[in-house]
């Protein structure tokens, strides 16, 4: 007699934060999903774009001490050169996953090769993603990775648009069904994600405050947390405009 299949695993949620360094708290819900065993502290691989001259060296220390200043953990540095690629053989001996910030359209190029792999070994590994920032923006199937004009005219700050001229959306990992902007009142980028919903059709966006957290469980479900508040944005079923609502720590909405 065969012996009975085991159930598969539940899928991780997924944790994007919209930046900003003063709340290690917003980490914490992320870090107990990664888990670790009986015997030792998670280990968390902390994927960085490296500028050189030690900037990754640099990034990775201030992630390893937000990451143990939130819960007992092993941060693990996973520094990927500008224009190079994501190595899939980083999530072999880690707990946890973080895609850390920096320029969006750098991450989006490192993890290009990889795109619809990653999800699928991080679920069957039980793997949970972070993403800080550009990180968050990349976690999206369609990922809006900076820009700040719409056809010429500008939409939000243009120190806020990631080298690039034009909003820009490319295709993300999937791991959350709606877009993601970032820093959203720091920066003044909540206009950008409502042109990036209009002009590119989007289903639906999400702009995230500052240390703001929006936990993605496997129901379907989006759980916010933190000091500042998520935006979600969704195209109005009438004249072609958009809906805007915003949710503050403790709420809740569905993600698709």
């Amino acid at each position: 007699m065969s012996e009975p299949s085991k159930p598969p695993a539940p899928v991780p949620s997924t944790f994007l934060i919209g930046g900003g360094w003063g709340t290690p708290v917003v980490h914490e819900p992320f870090l107990r999903a990664a888990g670790g065993s009986a015997r030792s502290a998670p280990r968390i691989g902390c994927v960085i774009v490296d500028e050189g001259d030690g900037d990754g060296d640099r990034q990775f220390a201030r992630y390893d001490g937000v990451l143990r200043g939130a819960a007992d953990c092993v941060p693990v540095p996973a520094l990927v050169p500008v224009g190079g690629r994501f190595d899939l053989g980083a999530v072999s001996d880690v707990d946890g996953l973080l895609v850390c910030g920096g320029l969006t359209p750098a991450y989006q190029d490192a993890f290009a090769g990889c795109l619809g792999l990653l999800p699928g070994l991080l679920a069957e590994r039980g793997i949970p993603y972070a993403g800080f920032s550009a990180g968050a923006a990349l976690a999206a199937r369609s990922a809006v990775v900076g820009g700040w004009l719409l056809d010429g005219v500008p939409v939000c700050p243009e120190d806020s648009a990631e080298d690039l001229e034009e909003i820009a959306v490319r295709p993300g990992l999937g791991l959350v069904p709606f877009a993601v902007d970032v820093h959203a009142a720091q920066w003044g980028t909540l206009p950008r994600l409502i042109a990036a919903v209009s002009r590119h059709r989007l289903p639906h966006g999400v702009a995230l405050d500052e240390n703001t957290l929006v936990e993605v469980a496997a129901d379907g479900r989006a759980h916010v947390s933190g000091l500042g508040r998520a935006h979600s944005v969704r195209p109005a079923p009438y004249d072609g405009g958009v809906l805007v609502r915003s949710y503050g720590a403790g709420g809740s909405f569905l993600a698709h």
